[in-house]
């Protein structure tokens, strides 16, 4: 064994000679150290654990209004795009109404085909203003 892991070793036990060991999820302190602990001490040592978990209760006071906020965001759009959908719905239906008819085919595709020359001929009159 090497003199470094020796000191290492040393230095350690060192360092836990101040705590006699855990007991019940906290530190068991040594007589010499407990004797110089106050209530004072001890009084703020509380009062610091007192406004952590207020603190902690704030913050998830918070994310729960948070997230109670966007379960009603995402009610308010879930009915929008249900409203939406039966719209959409609606207007399908009617268009398979009009193109059942052969006529109302012709009269569809003309119209179509005039909205197209339309914007040809709005397209090309721009560019040719332009240039």
């Amino acid at each position: 064994m090497s003199y470094r892991s020796r000191e290492h070793r040393a230095s350690k036990g060192a360092l836990f000679d101040e705590y006699d060991g855990l007991e019940e999820g906290g530190l068991k302190a040594s007589s010499s150290y407990s004797s110089g602990i106050d209530e004072h001490d001890n009084d703020k040592a509380i009062d610091g654990l007192k406004e952590r978990a207020v603190f902690l209760k704030r913050l998830t006071g918070d994310i729960h209004e948070e997230v109670e906020s966007h379960n009603r965001l995402l009610d308010r759009m879930g009915n929008s795009m249900d409203a939406s959908r039966g719209i959409m719905s609606g207007t399908m239906d009617r268009f398979k109404m009009v193109f059942e008819k052969k006529s109302n085919r012709r009269i569809c595709t003309l119209v179509g085909s005039f909205v197209v020359s339309f914007f040809v001929l709005y397209y090309l009159i721009r560019v040719l203003m332009r240039g």
